[in-house]
């Protein structure tokens, strides 16, 4: 009996310990304040509050794999979709179940496809490049998807030119990058907001104010955002240059380059395949995935086929597989974008409506972060006239509550920023002229800044 009881002790520190060091456990954004989603609708710039919870809200995990049970709803406001998508994020439901020790495909490597290849720490899902739509050379016309005729040999079959959604459906995501298919929210690319690239190439942000995930920063390694269906972690744009962690920050580079072609007849390895459409205004280079060819990079800080590579990361310090939501120099997301078109490892998380095993729950561990040091807010326009947008730098991991206080001490506003997004506005155009204070605290640190207010009378 003394022998089990030990055995049974070692278990449980044994489960204990991998969940206070496995990134797959500890790095979700559990909801631990009831937070709900919003979202906007077409034609109204006031977002609609949801009655679901935002982010995850229950994380568990057994030997061999963590549960996230989430609403696929991001903290960040969803929508609208201004290319007829009739749909808006909804409640999913289940687990995610990704595997705690993944391991590389020493095989066929496996293909991404349609629907969830992944999910990120807020719980919401992780497309791949496509959307379901092709070209159909005998019909010489687009097929799959809405408002077209199937493609021949019906879904899931082969098609030799498949169109790419970052590209074609750019005009029906919201600021945050993503829309939902029959309800269920998504990304299929690196999920910051519009308006925060270098080149900003959708005004959605503009007509319905919002924001995403995380913000890019290329000052500090980009944070672990999510996890592929094959266990292994992803990554913002930005990483350390050389995969020992050495080379200062750099961003993390794609591969793939689009061909220099006009004609669509061959596949980028010269197989023949049925002709697509020629290179044109309608159908750019890059509408379609096989436009591309994957060239090897010469240094470390080009990824591999998969998008990724193997190298040391903050919550890796003894290095991982790891797959990076690539942009390009204008930090516009850039092909294949996450992971793709192929798994680097062997593909077993999947999504589950049941646990069938025993497992524990984690708990997490309050973040104490150090404003000065840990986490970076910004504050602009100073000075201003119409609003003072506070954003956080980076991935807000707890609520920053920001107080703006007239130059008496008054407080004039109050705003929260919650996990899981990034900004928030105070209207400034009701104030005087002056010189106001703004104050931001997380768990009991906080920090002042002063802000300017001139009207624009």
């Amino acid at each position: 009996m003394q022998k089990a009881f030990f055995a049974l002790v070692f278990f449980a520190s044994a489960l204990h310990l991998q969940a206070q060091t496995n990134p797959a456990i500890t790095q979700w954004l559990i909801n631990t304040t009831d937070l709900k989603g919003r979202h906007y609708v077409q034609g109204n710039s006031t977002p609609i509050q949801d009655n679901v919870l935002a982010n995850a809200q229950l994380v568990q995990y057994s030997d061999n794999w963590v549960y996230v049970k989430a609403t696929g709803i991001p903290a960040y406001i969803t929508g609208p979709f201004l290319d007829g998508n009739p749909s808006i994020a909804t409640a999913q439901t289940g687990f995610f179940k990704v595997p705690l020790q993944p391991v590389a495909n020493t095989g066929t490597f496996t293909p991404t496809s349609g629907g969830n290849i992944g999910v990120f720490i807020n719980g919401a899902a992780l497309f791949d490049y496509r959307d379901g739509v092709a070209w159909n050379a005998n019909t010489n016309a687009l097929c799959g998807g809405p408002g077209n005729p199937p493609c021949p040999g019906g879904m899931g079959a082969t098609q030799a030119w498949n169109r790419d959604a970052v590209v074609a459906e750019r005009a029906g995501f919201d600021c945050a990058k993503g829309h939902p298919a029959m309800g269920n929210y998504h990304h299929h690319q690196n999920p910051s907001a519009f308006n925060l690239d270098l080149n900003v190439i959708s005004n959605i942000c503009d007509l319905y104010l919002a924001d995403g995930l995380y913000t890019l920063d290329s000052a500090q390694h980009s944070p672990l955002i999510g996890f592929a269906y094959d266990g292994f972690p992803i990554y913002g744009a930005y990483g350390f240059q050389n995969a020992d962690g050495t080379g200062g920050i750099t961003r993390i580079k794609s591969g793939y380059h689009l061909r220099n072609i006009t004609a669509r007849t061959t596949h980028a390895d010269g197989t023949d395949v049925s002709d697509g459409p020629a290179v044109s205004g309608t159908f750019p280079l890059g509408y379609f995935r096989e436009d591309y060819e994957f060239i090897p990079g010469a240094s470390a800080d080009v990824l591999d086929e998969h998008n990724g590579r193997f190298c040391i990361t903050p919550e890796y310090p003894q290095g991982t597989y790891a797959y990076f939501c690539t942009v390009n120099e204008n930090w516009n997301s850039a092909y294949p974008y996450v992971v793709g078109p192929t798994f680097y490892g062997t593909r077993t998380a999947s999504k589950v409506q049941t646990i069938t095993e025993t497992v524990t729950t984690y708990t997490p561990v309050t973040a104490v972060s150090d404003l000065n040091n840990n986490l970076k807010m910004n504050l602009f326009p100073n000075p201003t006239g119409d609003f003072i947008a506070v954003q956080a730098e980076g991935l807000l991991r707890e609520k920053v509550v920001a107080r703006l206080f007239d130059a008496s001490g008054k407080r004039i506003q109050e705003l929260e920023i919650h996990p899981g997004s990034t900004i928030g506005y105070f209207d400034c155009r009701a104030l005087y002229d002056g010189v106001y204070t703004v104050s931001l605290e997380t768990e009991g640190r906080a920090v002042v800044c002063k802000q300017v207010v001139v009207r624009r009378d």
